[in-house]
C-alpha cells in the first residue's frame, strides 16, 4: 500500500507553479510533515492499543478470579488460593500501571493530537490541489500558493505550541476535546461560525397605576336627622306658645 505522500507527489509535479522551488516548498514541507506525522500517529496507536487491550481485559478477568475463590474449597484443585492470590496480583498489577503509563504520557490525547494534525493537513491540501473551499476564489494554483503555504505553517505552529503545553507541569491536566477540535476545523473550512440568531428582546409588561379608592362622604343615619327635626319643631312650638 502506497502512502499518502507517494501519490500526491504526481500530483505536485503537475501543478502549474512558475517558480520551480515553489513544488519543492510544497514537498519537503508539506508531504514530509504528513509522512512525519503519520508515522508518530502510527507508533502512539501501537502502545496506545496494548495499554487499552490490558486494562480492559485486567478490568474483566480480575472479578472473574476472585468470584472462583468463593466456591467450596473441596471442589477447587489443590493450591488454588496460592494460584488465584499471584494471579490477581499481576494482573492487578498490569492494569495499574498500563493505566498509569497512559496518563503519564498522555497517549490517548497524543493519539488523537497526531490523527488530527494529519487530517488537517490532508484537508487542506486537497482543497488547495482541487482549488475548492477556501481556495475557490483564486484563478490558478500560483495565486493560492501563499495562503496555502500560511495554512500550513498555521497548523504546524498550533500543532508544536500543544506539544510543547502537554510538558508543562500543571496541577491539573485538560482532557483532550476532541469534539471541539473537530468544530473548529470545520469552522476553518466552511467559512467561519454559524451565525447565532438573533434574540428579541424581552418586553416588559407595562405595569397599571394602582388606583385609589375614592373616598364616599358618610352618610348620617336616617334616625339621627329625624330625631333632629323633631326637636327643632319641638323648640318652635315652644316659642309660638311664649309669643301667645
Amino acid at each position: 500500500m502506497t502512502s499518502f505522500s507517494q501519490n500526491v507527489s504526481e500530483i505536485v509535479d503537475d501543478l502549474e507553479l512558475t517558480r520551480s522551488y515553489d513544488k519543492a516548498i510544497i514537498k519537503h514541507r508539506f508531504l514530509e510533515e504528513i509522512t512525519y506525522y503519520e508515522q508518530k500517529r502510527n507508533h502512539t496507536k501501537k502502545y496506545y492499543n496494548s495499554f487499552r487491550f490490558i486494562v480492559t481485559f485486567g478490568s474483566i478477568l480480575l472479578p472473574a478470579i476472585l468470584s472462583m475463590g468463593q466456591m467450596d474449597p473441596d471442589k477447587l484443585p489443590p493450591n488454588f488460593d496460592q494460584v488465584t492470590y499471584w494471579a490477581t496480583w499481576l494482573i492487578s498489577l498490569s492494569v495499574t500501571g498500563s493505566n498509569g503509563f497512559l496518563q503519564l504520557f498522555s497517549l490517548d490525547k497524543n493519539y488523537f493530537s497526531y490523527s488530527m494534525v494529519v487530517e488537517q493537513l490532508k484537508t487542506e491540501g486537497w482543497q488547495f490541489f482541487g482549488l475548492s473551499g477556501k481556495y475557490e476564489d483564486y484563478d490558478d494554483h500560483q495565486a493560492a500558493y501563499k495562503t496555502f503555504s500560511k495554512s500550513i505553517e498555521s497548523i504546524k505552529r498550533k500543532q508544536v505550541e500543544q506539544e510543547f503545553s502537554n510538558g508543562k507541569g500543571d496541577g491539573k491536566k485538560k482532557k483532550f476535546d476532541f469534539k471541539g477540535e473537530m468544530k473548529k476545523f470545520s469552522e476553518e473550512h466552511t467559512g467561519g461560525p454559524a451565525e447565532k440568531p438573533v434574540e428579541k428582546p424581552v418586553e416588559k409588561p407595562v405595569e397599571k397605576p394602582v388606583e385609589k379608592p375614592v373616598e364616599k362622604p358618610v352618610e348620617k343615619p336616617a334616625s339621627t336627622a329625624k330625631k333632629v327635626k323633631e326637636i327643632e319643631e319641638k323648640i318652635k312650638d315652644k316659642d309660638l306658645e311664649k309669643g301667645v
